[in-house]
């Protein structure tokens, strides 16, 4: 294995393990098991009526096609390795939990009359990832080709959440971008309930 592949897993084993097991059952699901994706989206309406009850972890291992795939498992490697350190490996699979229940709890609230609505996609797990990593890395950057400059996390941050919500409101396949918002705000509302003053830093740290 390469190197600095081994460097950047060292400290995150939740982390390596979450995104191969992702990129894995995603892959097998869109190249030769099509039927998983059916059987693993998640479905508000017939959440309690059928008793599918798997499918807001089984749905957080899927995506809808390539791009969204890569796009989440980018966004994951950018902020999840180095998170899982900061904050050790028992509250990063913590903060990963409460990230798909409180997107999958919100997905269902808005949608659990619709029965024709289906979604997957890690994202909300992701987003709680994304912006609780930013409380704590609040300075960092990260660079995206082909832009030639560093994108200020928390401004990476801000416009994935602003994309979502606009996104949210076209209605449009089978990508969850309801569970962004509910993820982002899980992502903060965690590190509010366990580490309140690295929230407190980071705000003083953004604000000046």
């Amino acid at each position: 294995m390469d190197p600095s592949a081994l460097a950047l897993m060292h400290g995150s084993p939740a982390s390596a393990a979450l995104l191969a097991l992702t990129v894995l059952a995603s892959l097998a699901a869109l190249t030769r098991w099509p039927g998983l994706l059916r059987r693993g989206v998640f479905r508000p309406y017939w959440l309690l009526r059928q008793r599918q009850w798997a499918t807001p972890l089984t749905s957080a291992l899927l995506h809808a096609d390539l791009a969204h795939l890569l796009f989440n498992a980018f966004t994951f490697w950018a902020f999840a390795f180095g998170l899982e350190r900061r904050i050790g490996t028992p509250r990063f699979l913590a903060l990963y939990a409460v990230g798909v229940a409180v997107s999958s709890a919100g997905t269902w609230f808005k949608h659990r009359h619709d029965p024709g609505y289906q979604c997957l996609g890690a994202s909300g797990a992701i987003l709680a990832v994304l912006f609780a990593s930013i409380v704590y890395f609040p300075a960092a950057s990260l660079f995206i080709l082909p832009i030639p400059v560093p994108i200020p996390a928390p401004l990476f941050a801000l416009g994935y959440l602003g994309y979502s919500v606009w996104a949210a409101r076209q209605a449009h396949g089978r990508i969850n971008h309801d569970a962004h918002l509910w993820g982002a705000l899980a992502g903060l509302a965690f590190v509010a309930a366990t580490d309140p003053g690295a929230l407190m830093a980071a705000l003083r740290q953004v604000l000046g």
